[in-house]
């Protein structure tokens, strides 16, 4: 078996990890409450699925080899372009987003993802700012504001601000200057004692998710884990026996 993705689902269902088994993939719901219990492989590229049929790769690259690698053209795009893609022909929103306790990021989405986009990334609070007749349009509003305000916010980071609250003074300072269409404050019902401690692992029992961060009680530690850095595993049935970081609470 491998892990070969994830699925966040803010809306259309419990998260859950895809795992490959000979051809085929199954979804396995993160349920709160629900035990979790396999043990890491090796990893190597996770293939490609096509309609629930998986193709196997045994190259070393993960999580994907260059054949199996897709490239958003959205990705870095500021403006410039042709609108190559359909949806860049889509109503968009620029937003802002806050991560606890103050890391704050600029983005864009199509209108009508922008809830959906908000939590897969895990925000704690968010403002629609913008509204374009088109990507190229929106991109070219968020890469002006983005001389001022990151538009990328990495997970080692959102998971530093686990357990704390947002500075909501420094957000509504942010957000005042932009006189916000809309306002969100999401509640993903995860309660931390403390910063959960960072771990590559597939067993506990689930407490939620948050955004594409797993978390993870094991022992009387919390563990957070970036799901992306599960892909490509190949894993067996049966909990992880491997020491782990605890938490000082956990003594």
């Amino acid at each position: 078996m491998q892990i070969v993705g994830y699925e966040t689902t803010p809306g259309d269902g419990p998260a859950a990890l895809r795992v490959a088994s000979e051809s085929s993939v199954d979804r396995v719901p993160l349920l709160p409450g629900e035990s979790l219990a396999y043990t890491l492989g090796e990893r190597h590229c996770a293939g490609a699925t096509d309609e629930g049929v998986h193709e196997a790769c045994e190259q070393a690259a993960a999580p994907y080899c260059d054949e199996h690698t897709s490239t958003w053209p959205c990705a870095r795009c500021v403006g410039n372009c042709a609108m190559p893609l359909e949806s860049c022909h889509e109503e968009h929103a620029v937003y802002l987003a806050a991560f606890a306790p103050d890391t704050f990021k600029v983005g864009v989405t199509r209108s009508w993802r922008l809830d959906t986009r908000l939590r897969e990334q895990g925000a704690d609070r968010a403002a629609h700012i913008r509204t374009a007749e088109d990507g190229k349009r929106a991109r070219q509003i968020e890469y002006g504001i983005a001389e001022t305000v990151p538009d990328r916010v990495r997970v080692p980071t959102k998971i530093r601000g686990f357990g704390e609250r947002v500075d909501e003074a420094a957000w509504d300072d942010l957000v005042a200057e932009y006189d916000p269409i809309e306002r969100f404050d999401f509640d993903y019902e995860l309660a931390f004692d403390a910063r959960p401690v960072a771990e590559t692992m597939a067993t506990g029992t689930v407490l939620g998710t948050k955004g594409r961060v797993l978390a993870l009680e094991r022992d009387g530690t919390t563990y957070a884990v970036d799901m992306r850095d599960l892909v490509g595993y190949d894993v067996t049935e049966g909990a992880s026996d491997r020491d782990r970081q605890s938490s000082l609470g956990a003594f």
